[in-house]
């Protein structure tokens, strides 16, 4: 078990009065279970664990009611081990999408008070797929609005990875007190957290693969597990979606190394297929980025604030949302030449799709900027109160676009910059410079 982030809101979460039952949402793999389970049972002196996927029969504990004392009654007589104590006793419903009627319990056992329930759902976000006897289950169940609590899990972030490499929480705070009073970190840890930040490039944080690697050192098994993961999330979309979109989503997400090898990186369906439309592609693209596996990032009107309101629906870019897993989507060989600094045309894309990977697992909506003249900012992120641009660079280059932005406020409104490539922390005007491994710590809104 690796420290998880996901820890600490569990524990404010039970520390909170009369709290609702909460559900742990999140892209398959994430560690929710895992990680659900491990608080549970330090925390609680009986603890009774149903995983709906592995035992679809469950489902019969809440049918024909949703009564609390008869949903343990039919409970026990089919699991007699269980042990329920009033006051004692947490309920962990493992993949609740799979059984709408335990989520409808949520509402009686939050109304009744005795027990804690904590649920995991790596699917609560896809609509619309299911058979037409799994919607009207649905339907008559109802989700229990108003009686659960719901929070995001990602896969490990990059200080999730840190910690994993036994960096110690006052070696994170001095790299943040860096940042703060931009002056270079020594040289010494400068080139520790570059070397973590490359391998975490293509490791991910996918636990299993984290494990893999710092347990074997070694690229060809870490690739076996992440290829894995992917496999399974293409069976997902076998599995679940609707069978005339089945082809249709699983072209739209390996088309996804293709769009950002792109000079201009806007996802467009007829990179998918020769003609394709958004009419044939927008749900099947919509079911991947609902399983939490992708992040857009929308193309804004103008490079102010609000940015979700300048945002221009139609165009945007599509990130994996783990960069581990991107990376495993391109050739072999690829690890290698990251560590290298020789990647060829893939260079921008991956090091946007790990930008991309560390604002979206902060739990940061993605935009950039792009206009017909060529002028384009990599990301836009609201920091200390401004619309902030942000280049991402693979080493260095050249940052006309954000000089040009710059040199005119008047028509752009930016006043400050942050450029983050493979160099340690420096000021240049109005421009900040910092290294890709303190990207993480951009946390001030």
């Amino acid at each position: 078990m690796y420290k998880r982030k996901i820890e600490s809101y569990l524990a404010e979460w039970k520390s909170t009065p009369n709290h609702k039952p909460i559900i742990i949402k999140g892209v398959r793999q994430c560690g929710k279970t895992s990680s659900v389970r491990a608080f549970a049972e330090a925390h609680y002196k009986h603890v009774v664990y149903l995983d709906f996927r592995a035992h679809p029969e469950y489902k019969y504990f809440f049918h024909p009611n949703l009564d609390v004392d008869e949903i343990i009654t039919r409970l026990t007589a089919t699991l007699p081990q269980s042990v329920i104590k009033t006051h004692s006793t947490c309920f962990i419903f493992d993949e609740i999408q799979d059984c709408p009627m335990a989520r409808a319990s949520l509402k009686y056992f939050f109304l009744d008070g005795r027990y804690d329930v904590i649920s995991t759902g790596s699917l609560l976000g896809v609509n619309g797929y299911r058979t037409k006897e799994e919607q009207k289950e649905e339907a008559e169940a109802s989700i229990p609005v108003g009686f659960e609590h719901i929070i995001n899990m990602y896969p490990m972030d990059f200080e999730e990875w840190l910690w994993a490499n036994s960096i110690k929480p006052e070696h994170i705070e001095l790299l943040r007190t860096h940042l703060n009073e931009e002056t270079p970190v020594d040289e010494s840890i400068h080139l520790r957290m570059r070397q973590l930040l490359l391998q975490y490039i293509f490791v991910g944080g996918m636990p299993e693969a984290v494990s893999t690697f710092l347990t074997m050192g070694q690229v060809g098994p870490l690739l076996t597990v992440q290829r894995q993961i992917i496999d399974s999330y293409k069976a997902d979309m076998i599995k679940y979606a609707r069978t005339e979109d089945k082809s249709r989503i699983r072209e739209c997400f390996e088309s996804i190394p293709r769009q950002l090898a792109k000079e201009n990186k806007k996802f467009t369906y007829s990179a998918v297929r020769h003609n394709g439309r958004a009419k044939d592609y927008d749900g099947s693209l919509q079911w991947i980025e609902d399983a939490g596996i992708i992040h857009r990032c929308y193309n804004t009107e103008i490079t102010e604030l609000p940015l979700d309101g300048n945002a221009i629906q139609e165009q945007f870019k599509v990130y994996m949302a783990d960069t581990g897993l991107f990376v495993s989507m391109l050739e072999d060989g690829t690890a290698g030449s990251i560590m290298q600094g020789q990647l060829g045309a893939y260079k921008g894309a991956i090091y946007e799709n790990l930008l991309a990977d560390i604002l979206g697992k902060m739990g940061r909506k993605l935009y950039y900027f792009r206009k017909e003249s060529g002028l384009e900012l990599d990301f836009l992120i609201r920091y200390k109160g401004e619309c902030v641009p942000i280049e991402c660079k693979a080493r260095t280059g050249n940052t006309k676009s954000l000089q040009t932005v710059l040199n005119h406020p008047e028509k752009y409104n930016v006043a400050h910059a942050v450029k983050i490539g493979d160099y340690n922390v420096g000021r240049n005007g109005a421009i900040l410079t910092i290294p890709h491994y303190m990207a993480f710590l951009l946390t001030d809104l």
